[in-house]
Parts: structure tokens; sequence; C-alpha cells
């Protein structure tokens, strides 16, 4: 084991997004790689906007990936005592102070800073303040003087320098006594033995005061990696207009959990000119030195072309447990037709997600064929007859419906009845399936099975004569 120990530290106030599970992949293989410590921790000090059903969302989803933790899950809310009692640390040692100010009069505040030119931040007004009047406060920390700067190298952008001039004195406990984000995350991260934070690029702000909570606490700076973000095709932040952002509708629309996390790794991170990742691939190879500095684009078109690669590579007998739901959405009972690997088997090749391969399977459990109409007038005519007869025929003499049978039937009635193949093809598909799209007529044969392909020829033949 090494001393590599990350985190992934969600807010319970929604679903897991495409962006998080990005970051949670990140932080997971690396701790796999350098057989570290993978912490989750719920960040729930947000009372009013956390809920369980939101904590599910993400476990579930965090489970659908792959990604087991080493501890956890922690929850912030447990910890409400220990951020007390560093708070009153912070005041004791005269590194943080109350702070009395009104909203009103911080507005009046940034109004005139801003009249004046100024950055509207706070401007002190309670820093020296003795009394302790009966009054709601705040409790700020107490942005160091003798210092102009903070510099931090991150392991993806590099060295990052923010100048106090643009800070002000963080608010780490509002007026009901509860901690805020940016000094929870220090306390937690500290105490957790936290010593490389990945996380989005989006909290780099938070970085220089987060750094400044650590040094006034005492505790080691964890070293920091920024991940850039995930942009839709118009260069603007992923959200829903650029289609689901939620991991778990990705599942319910019938991707593969291989496929995303090859997909999500993908975007920031490469090797080489490789695109197939298998999650012991990605362990034996990830690493942040070839993680991008710039926004990966979200391309959904992509993550089909990877789904339907694991769809046509996976292993039949898991891909038809997996389809299972998808078949029951659409009321089939698969245990009610033909062998569902069968099945599975026969679709592969033709299915991008696990809705595609359900809707392509429906004419397998059909009793009886619903014909379509265009397909019904254009293949099923009287005139058909006879070869659906001979078909029948030959087809009731056959024992066994292998490839080569099959080859040698339909090459006899072909030489029989001086046509090619399109000729009886089109038809009999229509009698098997209705007419949709659908797999080679032998590979149809043979997943339906004699009886059930004669009863769907049978059927074809009634048709023609009423």
């Amino acid at each position: 084991m090494s001393d590599l120990r990350v985190r992934f530290a969600p807010s319970p106030t929604g679903y897991l997004h495409i962006g998080g599970a990005r970051t949670a992949l990140f932080n997971y293989l690396l701790a796999k790689k350098e057989a570290g410590s993978f912490i989750l921790r719920i960040e729930d000090t947000d009372v009013a906007r956390s809920t369980q059903e939101s904590v599910d969302a993400i476990l579930n989803a965090m489970e659908w990936l792959g990604f087991s933790c080493d501890e956890g899950p922690i929850y912030q809310s447990d910890r409400f005592e220990l951020y007390k009692q560093k708070v009153q640390q912070l005041l004791d040692e005269g590194k943080a102070y109350r702070c009395y100010c009104t909203p009103e009069e911080l507005d009046e505040k940034r109004e005139k800073a801003k009249r004046e030119g100024l950055k509207p931040k706070y401007d002190g007004t309670c820093r020296h303040r003795t009394d302790h009047p009966d009054a709601p406060y705040v409790v700020r920390f107490m942005l160091p003087e003798n210092r102009e700067e903070t510099v931090f190298v991150d392991q993806i952008k590099g060295s990052i320098t923010f100048r106090h001039e643009e800070l002000d004195d963080l608010i780490i406990q509002r007026t009901d006594g509860t901690p805020t984000y940016n000094f929870v995350v220090v306390v937690d991260d500290a105490e957790m033995g936290i010593n490389l934070v990945i996380r989005g690029d989006d909290h780099i702000n938070n970085t220089p005061r987060q750094i400044l909570l650590y040094e006034a606490l005492g505790y080691p700076v964890p070293q920091f990696a920024h991940v850039p973000m995930i942009l839709g095709a118009d260069k603007k932040r992923l959200s829903k207009r650029h289609g689901a952002t939620s991991v778990m509708a990705y599942q319910e629309m019938g991707y593969l959990p291989e496929a995303l996390v090859n997909y999500l790794v993908r975007l920031g991170w490469s090797f080489g000119d490789e695109e197939i990742f298998s999650m012991e691939d990605l362990i034996e190879k990830f690493s942040l030195k070839n993680v991008g500095r710039s926004a990966g684009v979200f391309s959904p078109e992509k993550l089909l072309w990877l789904n339907s690669h694991y769809i046509k590579t996976g292993d039949p007998h898991r891909l038809a447990e997996l389809l299972i739901p998808f078949l029951q959405q659409k009321e089939i009972d698969p245990l009610k037709g033909p062998n569902l690997v069968d099945v599975v088997k026969s679709l592969q090749e033709r299915s991008g997600t696990l809705i595609e391969m359900a809707a392509g399977a429906e004419f397998y459990y059909a009793d009886p064929i619903v014909y379509q109409e265009k397909a019904r007038i254009k293949f099923l005519k009287p005139e058909q007859k006879e070869i659906f007869d001979t078909i029948y025929d030959k087809l009731s003499c056959c024992e066994l419906f292998s490839e080569e049978q099959l080859e040698h039937i339909f090459a006899e009635i072909m030489a029989a009845a001086d046509v090619k193949f399109g000729k009886i093809a089109q038809p009999l598909r229509v009698a098997l399936t209705g007419g949709v799209p659908s797999p080679g007529i032998y590979e149809i044969l043979q997943v339906l099975g004699k009886d059930e392909s004669l009863q769907r020829i049978d059927q074809a033949r009634n048709a023609l004569s009423s």
C-alpha cells in the first residue's frame, strides 16, 4: 500500500453528474494504480438541499460504474462538533473573528466599492472589534496581513499564483452556527489524511483560501490537481440542453457502464492513439501527466460508438441479464419465447444500446406476428404461396436447424424454383418478423427454432389465402 489518499466528495443535492463521475473516476484510477486509498465523502452540510434520495442516487451510480471505495461513505453531517471545535480554535488564536455586519450594511459596502472602482469585497470593519453585542454574527477567517500572494503547483495546470488583494476575509461559520463549504472541506481533507485533491477546475479559485486555512489550522497542505470542465458541443458548460447529464440516465437509456467509463476517461485524458480501455487497462495506464489542460467536449455520437463496441464484443449471457428489464418495459416475458442468450447473439452486431436491442428483439416474442402494412402488400402476395409451401415442406423435414443444413435446403429451393435468394428471403423475412429490420434469415430460423418458424410460415400462408 502506498500513502496516497484521494477522495471523491459529492453534495447530495441531486443525481451524480457526468462531470462528477469523471472526477470520481480519475481519483479511483489513481488510487488503484498506486495501491492507495479512495475515500467517498458525502458533503451534506447544506441541510436544506441535501436528501437521502440524492445520497442513494449517488451511491447507486458509483456502484453501477464499478467505483468501490476503500473508506466511506463518510457524512459531513456527522462531524459538526469537529467543525465547531476548529472554528473556536481559530477564534482563540486570533486567526478568525466575529463579524456583526448586517446584510444591508454589506450591500452598502459593496455598492460603495463599485462606485469607487474597487473590488466589491469585505473591508474588514469587524476585524478588530473588542465588543460582543447581542446580535447575529458570522465568523470570518482573517486573511494574513504579512503575505501578498499564495502560490501552489497544480499537478495538471502547473504553477498558479493568487494575489491576496483579490481575496477578502472568508466566512467560515454562518449566523445559524453552521460551517461553510471552504472550511469543512479543509478540516475533512486534513483529518482524513487526504494528500492529493483531484477535483474540477471550477474549484481553482477556492484553493488559495483553503491553503491559508490549512496553514492557519496547522495542517499539512495537500497537493492539488484541477481537472478541466466538460463542455457541450457549443463549448458551454455541459447541461441538460446538451442531453442527459445524469449517470443513471445513461443506464436507463441502455448504455453499459464500461462504455461510459471508457468514454469519460477519454474526456481529458489520453494514452497515445488508443481508444478502447478496460478498467484493468486504465488502472495500469492512468496518470495525471496525460490529463490535458483544456476542456473536454461531450460527444453523444462517440459515446454511442463506444457502447456499440462493448455490446458487439460483450458476453451474451451478461447482456441477456441486462436486457431483461428493457424487455419487461415492453411487457415481454423473456421466459416465453426463444432462448434469450441466442436472441442477444443475433442482435449484438445491430444494437447501439440495450433499448435498441430490446426493440430489435420484439419480433422474436410476437404471437401472432403482426405484419407491417407496406411489407405485407409488397411481399406477401398470392403468387408467393407456392414458394411458402415449398419452404414449409422442406423445413418440416429438417431435423437440425444448423446453418449448413439451412444453406443446403435453400439452395435446393432456389434451384427448383430458378430464383435468387433475395426473391425468397424478403417474403420469408416478413413472414418470420413482420417486416422489421432484422438479423439474417438463417439466424432468425435458428433462434426461433423449428416449431415456431413453421408456425409463422403457416400464418403467412393463411394470410395469402385470406
